[in-house]
């Protein structure tokens, strides 16, 4: 059940990670030696999904510290890595953890301080490869033994730090024996889907087509599709999700046509500080991802272009938030309480 290519790793002092910008035409690996280019990977997208995010902004930490041993320097290192992309909180929750070891730790002097963020960050990768595991047996509870899946984006082994979260609950479904088949929608501009998640779903044997996002709303419509699986980069405190571009228009739709909308998460994706989606952050990438597709230009110079990676969909339109802790259903706002105090869902 464990995946045939591993996406990152570090060894040897260095952070060796796959390079998601080219799959699945090359399979090549960067190296990240500092703390500048681990920054550079996030925010180029040669690492991306908010999991693994936060497990590669880990290692940048230490790799921080390593190239910086006055604590000003440090700090300023870790907020220069904070701000490679502003939507996924896992970033800023695991940089935190990271200065919270640091900050407990650094009386004792730089190398064991550094033996000991290596440890947290090598802890933090562990960490959610089995939380992912364990969330997908939880999910794997609501597909029903014969189902047609449609994802978004990719949640799998290469958005995490291994396994996969959304994309994880198909694959323990599959595993399970269950009759399923997946519809992956190509996800513009960046067509993660198309490239990464169909890329997934071959290399597990899962029986799965490839559509574009346009076509989702007929196949809804027409009935062929039983519940939506995607995965979330921040959740508010009252259940608003922000996730890649178009899952708001597809919870609409299924909304519409009483199709399961389940969001996948692990419980450090949930912002307990903010109320509602409306403070979600939405980071806007460049033009040329639009106007060009693979390099080639598809759209008139000149054309002013609106390109967010994100958008939000309201709790209203969920089933369910599927996390390591459980389901949480409705009433959101109610039951992310009853979690952030740490009861039972």
């Amino acid at each position: 059940m464990d995946e045939s290519f591993v996406a990152l790793n570090f060894t040897e002092g260095k952070l060796i990670l796959l390079d998601q910008r080219v799959l699945p035409t090359q399979v090549t690996y960067v190296t990240c030696a500092t703390y500048e280019e681990v920054e550079f990977a996030i925010r180029d997208m040669i690492v991306r999904g908010a999991p693994a995010i936060g497990a590669v902004a880990a290692y940048g930490v230490y790799l921080a510290l390593q190239q910086c041993p006055e604590q000003a320097a440090f700090y300023q290192a870790c907020k220069f890595l904070s701000l490679a992309r502003p939507t996924a909180i896992n970033l800023g929750w695991a940089i935190d953890r990271m200065l919270g070891v640091y900050e407990t730790v650094k009386a004792q002097g730089r190398p064991k301080t550094l033996e000991r963020l290596l440890m947290e960050a090598h802890t933090i990768r562990e960490e959610d490869i089995q939380t992912n595991k364990t969330i997908s047996r939880i999910g794997n509870q609501v597909v029903p033994y014969k189902a047609t899946i449609l994802t978004h984006c990719n949640t799998g082994a290469l958005a995490t730090a291994g396994w996969g979260t959304a994309l994880g609950v198909i694959k323990q479904a599959f595993y399970d024996k269950k009759d399923i088949f997946v519809y992956a929608d190509e996800t513009r501009p960046r067509f993660q889907g198309a490239r990464l998640t169909a890329w997934e779903l071959m290399e597990s044997k899962i029986p799965s087509k490839l559509i574009p996002d346009s076509a989702a709303a007929t196949l809804i419509r027409d009935g062929k599709i039983d519940l939506v699986i995607l995965g979330g980069d921040r959740v508010a405190a009252n259940g608003d999700v922000a996730n890649k571009l178009g899952t708001f228009a597809l919870s609409v739709i299924c909304k519409a046509y009483g199709v399961p909308f389940y969001s996948v998460v692990p419980v450090s994706t949930i912002d307990f500080t903010i109320r509602d989606g409306s403070e979600i952050p939405i980071e806007e990438r460049e033009a040329e991802e639009v106007t060009h597709v693979q390099g080639v230009q598809v759209a008139p110079s000149g054309m002013q272009v609106y390109n967010p990676a994100f958008d939000v969909t309201p709790h209203q339109n969920l089933t369910g938030i599927i996390t390591e802790r459980g389901i949480i259903y409705p009433p959101f706002k109610q039951n992310i309480e009853r979690l952030r105090r740490g009861e039972t869902l």
